[in-house]
C-alpha cells in the first residue's frame, strides 16, 4: 500500500511490511506503510484481532515462530540509520531496551513473582552494561514521576503492589535504559476507568519530560483519542486511515472509521445511538479481495470488490483507502459530536 504520511523527521518507518504464517498463506499484517514523527504521540486503534500487536512486535523485530517479517523498517536515532530487519541478536538486544522499549498488556505477566521491583530494574540495567547506581537513581527519579514511593514500591515484590501500580512500575521500567521510542501496547487494558485516565495524564507528563516519542496500541478509540497527536485505524492486518485526532474524529473518511464511532460508548449520547458494526472482521486466511472492509460496508460496490483502493488524501495529512471516502461523509452519519468523546490529555 503506499505511504500514508510524509513527515520531515520520522523517528520510525515502515514500508510495505507483512508478516505470515502458513508459507505465506496466512497474513497477520499486510503491507503496512507508516513513519512515526519524532515527539509524537501515535494512536492505533482497531478491533481485536486487526493487526495491532504484530505491528508493535514488528518493529522490535520481535514476531514469534514461525511467523515471517518481510518489508523496511528503519529507526533513526540521533547520529544514524539502522535497518532493524539487519540486525543481529546482540544489535536487536541493545536496540530494544535502550533504543525502542515496549509496555505489554498486563503487569503482572511481565514481572517475574519471585522477584522485588527493584531486582527487576537491576537485572535489566546490569543485561545492557550500564552502571547501576546511575541506573537505579533514573529508576527513582522515573517512579517519583508516576506518583509512586520509590523506596515501597522497589522493595515490593509484583503481588504486593496494586494493579495501577504495577502498570506504573512498568512503565518506569520500560523507561529507565532512557529510550527515544515506547511502544505500548493495550497498557491500561485490565485497569478501571480512573486508573486509565491518570494513567493518561501521566504519560503526556513523561512525554514531554523526557521529550519521548510514543505509540500507544488500543481498541479504545475515546481513550486513544483523549492522548494522541495523530491516529491511525487498522482493518483486517493494514492500515484504512491516518489523520491528526481532531481531524479524524470530527470528519472521519473511511466508511469502518465512522462505523467504529457511532459504536463507541460516549457519555454524551443515549445509549440508543450507539450502532454495533454488523458483521465480524476477517481471519489472516479468508481475508477477502479487494477493499477488506467490503463485506460489511453499506457503499461497497464492484470496484471495492475487486479492486484494492489507494491512499487518498481528504485534507493534508489526512489519507484514507476508501474509493468512496467523500461519499462516506454524507451517507454515514455520525451519531453524535465524536470530537468529544474522551478527554484532552494534550
Amino acid at each position: 500500500m503506499a505511504q500514508t504520511d510524509h513527515p520531515d523527521d520520522p523517528i520510525a518507518t515502515l514500508e510495505d511490511v507483512s508478516v505470515t504464517y502458513d508459507d505465506g498463506t496466512s497474513f497477520v499484517l499486510d503491507g503496512v506503510s507508516l513513519h512515526v514523527e519524532r515527539g509524537e504521540i501515535l494512536g492505533i486503534v482497531g478491533e481485536s484481532g486487526s493487526g495491532k500487536s504484530m505491528l508493535a512486535s514488528s518493529l522490535l523485530d520481535a514476531v514469534p515462530d514461525p511467523g515471517y517479517l518481510s518489508g523496511s523498517i528503519t529507526y533513526r536515532s540521533d547520529d544514524e540509520t539502522i535497518d532493524v530487519l539487519e540486525l543481529g541478536q546482540s544489535e536487536l538486544r541493545s536496540l530494544r531496551w535502550e533504543e525502542i522499549s515496549m509496555v505489554f498488556q498486563g503487569a503482572m505477566s511481565s514481572f517475574n513473582p519471585t522477584m522485588r521491583i527493584r531486582d527487576h530494574f537491576i537485572e535489566t540495567i546490569d543485561a545492557h552494561d550500564g552502571n547501576v547506581q546511575a541506573g537505579m537513581d533514573r529508576a527513582r527519579q522515573l517512579l517519583a514521576d508516576l506518583y509512586l514511593d520509590p523506596d515501597r514500591v522497589l522493595e515490593s515484590f509484583p503481588h504486593e503492589l496494586s494493579g495501577g501500580m504495577q502498570q506504573r512500575a512498568l512503565i518506569a521500567l520500560s523507561l529507565v535504559l532512557d529510550p527515544e521510542l515506547l511502544v505500548m501496547d493495550e497498557p491500561t487494558a485490565a485497569l478501571d476507568l480512573l486508573m486509565q485516565q491518570s494513567i493518561l495524564l501521566l504519560l503526556r507528563e513523561l512525554q514531554e519530560k523526557y521529550e519521548l516519542t510514543m505509540i500507544f496500541i488500543t481498541h479504545d478509540l475515546a481513550l486513544v483519542g483523549a492522548l494522541a497527536d495523530r491516529l491511525a485505524v487498522m482493518y483486517a492486518f493494514d492500515i484504512v486511515e491516518l489523520a491528526p485526532k481532531q481531524q479524524l474524529l470530527s470528519n472521519p473518511s473511511h466508511p469502518y472509521t465512522r462505523a467504529l464511532l457511532n459504536s463507541t460508548p460516549n457519555l454524551q449520547a443515549p445509549l440508543a445511538q450507539m450502532r454495533p458494526i454488523e458483521g465480524q472482521s476477517p481471519a489472516p486466511i479468508n481475508v477477502p479481495s479487494g477493499c477488506s472492509y467490503n463485506p460489511r460496508c453499506p457503499l461497497a460496490t464492484e470496484e471495492c470488490r475487486t479492486t484494492d483502493p489507494p491512499m487518498d488524501a481528504p485534507a493534508p495529512e489526512h489519507s484514507v483507502a476508501c474509493f468512496y471516502w467523500e461519499k462516506a461523509q454524507y451517507e454515514i452519519e455520525l451519531n453524535y459530536a465524536t470530537e468529544q468523546s474522551g478527554g484532552d490529555y494534550s
